[in-house]
């Protein structure tokens, strides 16, 4: 019998529509969050509303703010220390991906490459930070380490909101996939120090654009800040 792939819940469908708001920059710590507001601009009841806010405020992405539920700013000493561990672990999977089975990766990362590059050309967002997990997601699945994917795991939706403020903060799309690029070559050359050093150095330069304010290069605009918009959930 054919096993049956889980459906998304109304709460983690919530729950992502409310983050990609977030993410694309549209919803800020100055944007209220109402319960009922959201709730009829989503077509829902309040109550997966509710647990949806709640996943997010145990994660750090909302907050309380004089009352009510905000948005977070993001916590440069929680970015850094994330990052620090971050940095080691994507080292770790370059490194032993460029041992392990360097030459056969290149296939499938020139294909998240592409699929990168066409999510920069969209000047999406969301679909960049996605085709950036699903990079790095590559690697560690070939790292034959399951422990550096896991150990990540509990923090990828905080990061997702990270990575979104470092695109949001000016760094170019073009940039981040020429050096995922650069990874990549290391990697199928079977060169573990440099791809190592190479994943460790991406790592700290969407550090120092978070923690620093680094100036822009070429940003991506975002909308202006506003209440979540009208976007039914079936």
């Amino acid at each position: 019998m054919k096993t049956l792939e889980p459906q998304p819940t109304l709460v983690k469908l919530v729950y992502e529509a409310i983050l990609a708001e977030i993410m694309q920059g549209r919803l800020g710590p100055e944007a209220p969050l109402v319960q009922g507001d959201i709730a009829k601009s989503l077509g829902v009841s309040r109550q997966p509303v509710q647990q949806a806010l709640l996943l997010l405020r145990s994660q750090g992405i909302l907050c309380n703010e004089r009352g009510r539920l905000a948005v977070a700013p993001l916590d440069g000493e929680r970015v850094r220390n994330l990052y620090e561990v971050r940095a080691m672990l994507d080292g770790l999977a370059c490194a032993r991906v460029a041992e392990r089975c360097g030459a056969s990766a290149r296939e499938e990362g020139l294909a998240l490459i592409a699929r990168g590059r066409e999510a920069a050309a969209s000047h999406s967002i969301a679909q960049l930070v996605a085709a950036d997990m699903d990079f790095h997601f590559f690697l560690y699945r070939l790292s034959g380490n399951p422990m550096i994917a896991e150990t990540c795991a509990p923090h990828w939706n905080y990061l997702r909101c990270v990575m979104s403020a470092v695109l949001l903060k000016g760094e170019t799309a073009e940039r981040i996939w020429d050096e995922h690029e650069q990874i990549l070559a290391a990697v199928v050359e079977g060169d573990a120090p440099r791809a190592e050093q190479l994943a460790r150095d991406h790592i700290a330069q969407a550090t120092e654009v978070v923690t620093t304010g680094a100036p822009p290069r070429t940003a991506l605009v975002s909308e202006k800040v506003s209440p979540i918009r009208q976007r039914r959930i079936a």
